[in-house]
């Protein structure tokens, strides 16, 4: 590409914040204003170092365990859902809980519970030591078994081969989520899932935004943290379509090295990542040669969702929602 070519970036919507991520950072902003610091979040509230970064200059401290937060102390649970055996030693220690996490993620847990109660060897399709699938798997130990590939489905040996139900980690990719599942009724023909997809509203919009401009990109950026599970699939997603993707934190992340010859960018951001980081990567673009940004809309995401009950004498479970979903 010359020097004095217009570069195209493509413009995957939508992008960013989804719902639940909005209201998991709005439990704590709000805290925070109405009772000041320190307000304590049981791990990341939301998967990005931004976020987390900004939250802890205003006064919120972020804790891998409840043992670190002081008797009575208020602490949240981040979007990503916690097992019930945290929920208890909250309740023991007598802090003052508010849960943040996402509705969808609580659907999974329900579900997890449902399902184990009736006897069945639940399969929870996620990746190892992700919060949410720690949490998940808390809901029945004895019942949830893991999986993360269709490779891992033929390993499997339940007590009764048909009392299967299976359940998902809300952030995966679509394509791969669907391979493991032909895979398990491949293998278990009475396996049972949820009425409605696990993966969440606005992983399946993000996933399919960026497929259709993939393959107009010559390279794909994804603006994200390395531990975004939602990220991660997207970059993933990039590489499986045959278009180079690199996952970025910000602007500061993008080696020009990537950008030499290519005429077409492919821009989007993880469920977790906020909107300004995006604007910050298309000015470092813009200061490297001229461009012409064009968007490209999947559909226009309308979800809402309740802020959680606040209440200092029990754990909290989150309210329902709308969705906007396509």
């Amino acid at each position: 590409m010359a020097t004095d070519e217009v570069r195209t970036v493509l413009l995957a919507a939508p992008r960013s914040f989804c719902a639940g991520v909005e209201r998991a950072i709005a439990v704590v902003e709000d805290l925070l204003r109405d009772r000041g610091g320190p307000i304590y979040v049981r791990r990341q509230i939301v998967h990005n170092t931004h976020v987390v970064a900004d939250l802890e200059a205003r006064g919120a401290v972020f804790v891998d365990e409840l043992d670190t937060v002081p008797d009575g102390a208020t602490v949240v649970f981040s979007a990503h859902g916690v097992a019930p055996q945290v929920r208890a030693d909250a309740a023991d220690r007598r802090l003052d809980v508010v849960d943040a996490t996402c509705p969808l993620v609580a659907k999974v847990h329900s579900e997890a519970r449902r399902f184990a109660a009736r006897g069945d060897t639940v399969v929870l399709i996620g990746h190892p030591g992700h919060d949410e699938t720690e949490g998940t798997l808390g809901e029945a130990p004895d019942r949830i078994t893991l999986v993360q590939t269709a490779q891992d489905v033929a390993a499997l040996a339940p007590p009764d081969p048909t009392r299967i139900s299976y359940i998902a980690q809300t952030t995966l990719a679509e394509d791969e989520t669907s391979e493991i599942i032909a895979a398990l009724r491949a293998r278990f023909p009475d396996a049972r899932g949820p009425g409605a997809d696990d993966i969440c509203y606005a992983t399946t919009n993000r996933q399919r935004a960026l497929a259709a401009i993939a393959a107009d990109a010559d390279v794909v950026l994804v603006v994200g943290s390395p531990n975004s599970s939602n990220s991660q699939r997207l970059a993933e997603l990039a590489r499986r379509l045959g278009t180079p993707a690199h996952l970025v934190e910000d602007a500061d992340a993008i080696d020009p090295q990537w950008l030499r010859g290519v005429g077409v960018v492919g821009l989007t951001a993880g469920a977790s990542a906020p909107p300004h980081l995006v604007d910050g990567v298309v000015a470092a673009l813009r200061a490297l040669g001229p461009i012409e940004v064009r968007e490209h809309e999947y559909t226009s995401e309308t979800v809402r969702f309740a802020p959680p009950v606040v209440s200092s004498d029990r754990p909290t479970e989150p309210r329902g929602y709308r969705s906007g979903r396509p």
